[in-house]
């Protein structure tokens, strides 16, 4: 999907102090002896004290929280295993598939800094110029073998149907509510032109978190999916392989017609009423169409990676 980045600017807020140790002077004893054991005592303790602040900065930093396995890094790391040997068209085995599946469906917005209350979720207000409201895509990680990222929708954001070709997709819906329509092609069908094909509607239902992970394959649940939001929504989406211009797998976009826009009654493809209605004409669209409206952002939640 292509979108220009909004620019942001990250502050760092570094507070530092300093523990300094004073001692009160001793009284001088008039006794030589006593004076010199009361000196050695005391550089005794000196030295223990430095002993245990030293001992005591030293475990401060080891338990550094940098050093857990957060939720977000455990993501990360099962997708490295998943996606490890992917390529293009590749499903990983059904083992990788739920072992990653049973990481999303744990997950929640908290784990990514996320929570409903954030600008990105509130209604749009203003002045109304495109047929949906800003979503706001936070990319986490990308790489050749895999993608991960946000999107955020706020009530009533919608992202038009599209595709994901030879990629397998997993979407968990991290809070609010959410309709999913979705579409595989069917596989030897006749085109009315170069641009529509006949596709099988897969999915037509509305869900609210939390809920399972749903999951797309290059051929098969769903391929082609559009995202409406009931409510403010998050959405984790990771892609295996993410989209490359490049290596062929371009996000086109489609119209959906029903099955009696561009048949006749001479048409066989599909003969009983209960068939077509279960079918759709998807016809290509340009690239970025108008009702597309996806601004970038920087993801600002616990680190992915080292």
């Amino acid at each position: 999907m292509g979108f220009e980045m909004k620019p942001e600017k990250d502050v760092l807020e570094l507070i530092s102090s300093k523990n300094q140790c004073k001692s009160n002077p001793s009284s001088v004893n008039s006794s030589h002896n006593n004076n010199n054991n009361n000196k050695k005592k005391k550089r005794n303790k000196n030295k223990k004290m430095t002993t245990t602040m030293t001992m005591t900065w030293r475990q401060k930093n080891t338990d550094s929280p940098v050093d857990e396995i957060t939720p977000v890094r455990r993501l990360f790391n099962t997708c490295k295993e998943v996606f490890s040997n992917g390529s293009a068209g590749a499903v990983p085995s059904g083992d990788k598939i739920q072992l990653l599946r049973q990481i999303l469906d744990n997950m929640k917005a908290e784990d990514f800094g996320l929570a409903p209350t954030m600008p990105f979720f509130r209604p749009n207000t203003g002045p109304v110029n495109r047929s949906s409201p800003p979503i706001t895509y936070l990319p986490l990680y990308q790489c050749d073998q895999f993608s991960i990222a946000i999107f955020c929708f706020p009530p009533s954001g919608v992202i038009p149907l599209h595709n994901h070709p030879e990629m397998t997709v997993f979407s968990k819906l991290l809070f609010g509510t959410m309709h999913i329509k979705s579409y595989d092609w069917v596989v030897d069908a006749p085109t009315r032109d170069p641009k529509t094909r006949l596709a099988k509607m897969k999915v037509d239902s509305t869900l609210t978190a939390p809920c399972e992970t749903s999951i797309l394959y290059p051929e098969d649940g769903g391929n082609m999916h559009q995202f409406t939001a009931k409510t403010a929504c998050a959405v984790l989406d990771v892609l295996g392989p993410p989209y490359s211009d490049p290596e062929g797998r371009h996000c086109t976009y489609f119209l959906d017609f029903p099955f009696e826009k561009f048949s006749s009654e001479d048409d066989v493809v599909l003969r009983s009423e209960e068939e077509k209605k279960g079918h759709a004409w998807l016809q290509e669209r340009d690239d970025n169409p108008e009702d597309l409206n996806l601004v970038g952002a920087l993801y600002r939640g616990p680190k992915v990676e080292d």
